[in-house]
């Protein structure tokens, strides 16, 4: 922790309280350059202080989401380190050469999406598409979920654009990703996070269905059986990429489960979107 309880203080310390706990950081020499009498701050090491300071204590917001029934899980409000407010009363301690105790300053942070966001665009659906896979492929099918737990409730706001990579993020061991199979060149092979691209190709489906706009998509050097030849979206960390950008005038929302066998994927939005739907071939499930 870079906070800790500091039960006899040394003169001219710098006191943290924060709800109601009191904390003590280092005094400022920890801040100053090695000249002896002189109060010469260094902006490098104090910024550092700052950063690690707010990892510490912030708490990130949280979305309003749908749960599996449909009912809407209330946002939560996060907070960060006011640092400007912080900053001034950090100098008045530094420059004045004196013990000073302050609590914290911290700002709320609201996020993007609310109940009552949320409850506006789930009314409408716009685009839909469902594929079918092999549950019995446990691996396979692991990494499918995890792919789909990771955009579904995502909203996409007009004039936003959704990268798959950002959103879905790194596949790996450490976020429950297993080996599976993947197609590399046209051939067979096995890694971390096999069977995304069908979550990929599943929302490339409904996303086209819905009328809005591809920015990036690439088919597999080879045809997979889940899908309709070409209408196929490859992604990997290191290499393509399926992105898609909102040009309506209200915000869209991610709906996405699996069901038994089946990954379904279905776009939502305001009463009052006008969309253009596209025609999309049926999957063969």
């Amino acid at each position: 922790m870079l906070l800790y309880q500091q039960v006899n203080p040394a003169p001219n310390s710098l006191y943290i309280t924060k709800d109601g706990q009191s904390v003590s950081i280092i005094d400022r020499s920890a801040f100053s350059f090695p000249y002896p009498g002189l109060p010469i701050l260094n902006i490098h090491k104090y910024n550092q202080f700052l950063d690690n300071l707010e990892k510490e204590i912030s708490i990130e917001p949280e979305n309003a989401t749908l749960d599996q029934y449909g009912n809407i899980i209330p946002e939560r409000v996060g907070t960060r380190l006011y640092r400007q407010a912080f900053t001034e009363q950090f100098y008045a301690y530094y420059f004045g050469h004196r013990t000073v105790k302050m609590e914290v300053p911290m700002l709320s942070v609201y996020p993007k999406v609310d109940s009552e966001l949320l409850g506006n665009i789930r009314s409408k659906r716009i685009g839909r598409y469902i594929t079918s896979f092999n549950s019995q492929n446990k691996k396979r099918t692991t990494n499918i979920q995890l792919a789909t737990k990771a955009i579904n409730n995502y909203v996409v706001f007009p004039g936003e654009t959704f990268s798959f990579n950002r959103v879905v993020g790194k596949r790996t061991v450490a976020k429950g990703y297993l080996r599976a199979k993947v197609i590399v060149r046209g051939e067979y092979a096995e890694d971390i996070g096999g069977g995304i691209c069908q979550v990929s190709s599943t929302l490339f489906n409904a996303v086209d269905n819905a009328g809005l706009q591809i920015v990036q998509r690439f088919s597999h050097s080879r045809e997979v059986p889940y899908i309709p030849p070409g209408r196929d979206a490859t992604v990997s960390w290191y290499g393509p990429d399926f992105v898609f950008k909102n040009k309506y005038n209200q915000p869209v929302l991610i709906q996405a489960k699996t069901l038994g066998h089946l990954l379904i994927i279905k776009l939502y939005s305001s009463d009052v979107i006008e969309f253009t739907p596209r025609k999309v071939p049926n999957p063969s499930y």
